[in-house]
C-alpha cells in the first residue's frame, strides 16, 4: 500500500517582527543584568533569523490597545500576562491558523472533497482548548461530523512526524481513508524578557505559524501526488533529557533549551538516522549519497551547523531550512512542513525555473530525508519520495502562504 501526500500548505500571523528591532527592545528592558544584556545581543544577532511572524498583534510600533498586556509602545516595557490571558489568545488566534491552513490544504487538492476527509490530526504544542482545534476545524470547513479526530498535544518540534506517520497508518488500514493533517504554533505566545539564557534563546527564536497536509492512498486521476511517504523512525539519544524541555509556568509556559544540545546532536545525529539509511547502503538499500534532498528542523543555527557537518551535507542542501529559519524562525512542530514546502517548490531534476523540460542526469522522483528534534532529547526521522510530477511553474502560480495577508514592503515589528 502505497501512501501520498496529495498537498502541502503553510500559513502564518500578517504581524511580523524585524530581528534587529526584536532584539533592541529585549535588550532595553530594565530587569537585565550587564551579562543579561550581552546574551540577548548574542542570541538574536547569531539566531541567522531576519523576520519572524506574531499571533500577538501588541508587538506592533501602531499598536494603540487600551490596556497593553505583552507589550506598551509607549514606555517600551515588555509585560508579563499570565498563561490564562496567554492561552485565552492562543484560543482565538490558533484557530483561525488551524482553520486556514486546512483550508488551503484542501483548496489545493481538488480531488478531494471536505466530505471525503475521514481523519483529522491537529497538532499543538503551544496552548490547550477544549472543543479544541480538531472541533473549530470540522464546523468551520463543513467536515463529516463522524470524521475520527486526534490531537497531538505537548509533543514540541517533531510531532509534524507522529502525525504523518499516524495519517500514514491509517491509510495502510483503509486505502479509501483521507487524512487532514494540520499542525499550528503560538510559540510568541510565551516569550518574555528574563536573564535565563534558556529564555532568552526562546526569544530569540521562537515563533508562529500553521502547515496542513491532505494524506491518501486513494487514486486520484489527473491530480499527482507530491510525495509518497516511505518510512518514519523514532529515537530516544541516551542523553539530553534535562537538555530540551517544556513546562507550563505562571507567566506562560517554559522552554529549557540548553547550549549543549547542538553538542549531543552531534553526538547521535549517525546513530538516530541507522534505522532509515546508512553509509554502506545496507538499510533500505540507500546511502547517504542517494538522498538528493534533506529537510532538517531547524531548532536553531547552530544545530543546523552540526547537522551538515556530522552528515556533510552541501550548503545547498542546507538552503531550505536556513531559508525557513531566516524567514520564519522556528514555529515548532510546523516548522519542517514548511522546510518541506520550501523543497517541493524547488524546480525538480529535468525542470529549469520555469517548468521546462530541461536534460538531467537523473530525472525522475528524488528522495527526501527529513528530521526533527524535541524533548527528551527525541529525534524523529522520515524518508519520502519526491514524485516527478510537480511543475515549479504551478507552485509559482499560487500566492504564498507565507505573505497571505500581511504586506512584506511595509513588516510591522516592535521597537524600543
Amino acid at each position: 500500500m502505497t501512501v501520498y501526500l496529495r498537498s502541502l500548505e503553510t500559513a502564518v500571523p500578517p504581524t511580523i517582527l524585524v530581528q534587529p528591532e526584536a532584539r533592541a527592545v529585549f535588550a532595553a528592558q530594565p530587569g537585565l543584568t550587564r551579562l543579561g544584556s550581552r546574551l540577548v545581543n548574542t542570541c538574536f544577532d547569531s539566531a541567522a533569523i531576519d523576520t519572524r511572524h506574531t499571533a500577538v498583534k501588541e508587538l506592533t510600533t501602531d499598536s494603540r490597545a487600551q490596556d497593553p498586556q505583552f507589550f506598551d509602545p509607549a514606555t517600551g516595557l515588555l509585560l508579563s500576562p499570565s498563561t490564562k490571558v496567554r492561552n485565552d489568545i492562543f484560543a482565538t488566534e490558533a484557530t483561525k491558523l488551524f482553520i486556514e491552513a486546512a483550508q488551503k490544504a484542501l483548496d489545493a487538492c481538488p480531488g478531494v472533497d471536505v466530505l471525503d476527509v475521514t481523519h483529522l490530526i491537529t497538532v499543538s504544542c503551544t496552548g490547550f482548548f477544549n472543543p479544541g482545534p480538531d472541533y473549530k476545524i470540522v464546523r468551520a470547513l463543513g467536515l463529516n461530523p463522524a470524521v475520527q479526530r486526534y490531537h497531538l498535544g505537548f509533543m514540541g518540534c517533531y510531532a509534524a512526524f507522529p502525525a504523518l506517520r499516524a495519517a500514514k497508518s491509517f491509510c495502510e488500514a483503509d486505502p479509501e481513508a483521507v487524512v487532514l493533517v494540520v499542525c499550528a504554533e503560538l510559540c510568541s505566545l510565551h516569550v518574555r524578557t528574563s536573564n535565563d539564557p534558556d529564555t532568552i534563546m526562546g526569544s530569540a527564536l521562537f515563533a508562529d505559524g500553521a502547515a496542513a497536509a491532505v494524506v491518501t492512498a486513494r487514486d486520484i486521476p489527473g491530480e499527482p501526488a507530491l510525495l509518497q511517504l516511505d518510512h518514519f523512525e523514532t529515537v530516544l539519544t541516551p542523553v539530553g533529557e534535562e537538555s530540551m524541555a517544556w513546562n507550563i509556568g505562571d507567566e506562560g509556559f517554559e522552554m529549557v533549551l540548553g547550549n549543549y544540545v547542538p553538542h549531543i546532536i552531534d553526538d547521535h545525529i549517525i546513530g538516530a538516522l541507522e534505522p532509515l539509511l546508512s553509509r554502506d547502503g545496507s538499510l533500505h538499500g540507500l546511502r547517504y549519497g542517494d538522498i538528493q534532498h534533506w529537510a532538517i528542523h531547524p531548532g536553531g543555527r547552530s544545530i543546523l551547523d552540526k547537522v551538515q557537518s556530522r552528515l556533510e551535507l552541501s550548503d545547498e542542501q542546507l538552503v531550505p531550512a536556513r531559508e525557513t529559519l531566516r524567514n520564519f524562525g522556528n514555529m515548532s512542530s510546523a516548522t519542517v512542513l514548511f522546510v518541506i514546502k520550501h523543497i517541493l517548490d524547488l524546480p525538480a531534476a529535468g525542470e529549469d525555473r520555469d517548468g521546462k523540460d530541461v536534460p538531467a542526469v537523473n530525472p525522475g522522483a528524488e528522495r527526501i530525508c527529513s528530521m526533527a528534534f524535541g524533548p527528551g532529547l527525541t529525534v524523529e526521522t522520515a524518508l519520502f519520495t519526491r514524485l516527478p510530477v510537480r511543475r515549479a511553474a504551478a507552485a509559482a502560480e499560487t500566492p504564498d502562504a507565507e505573505t497571505a495577508g500581511a504586506d512584506p514592503a511595509r513588516p510591522v515589528s516592535v521597537r524600543a
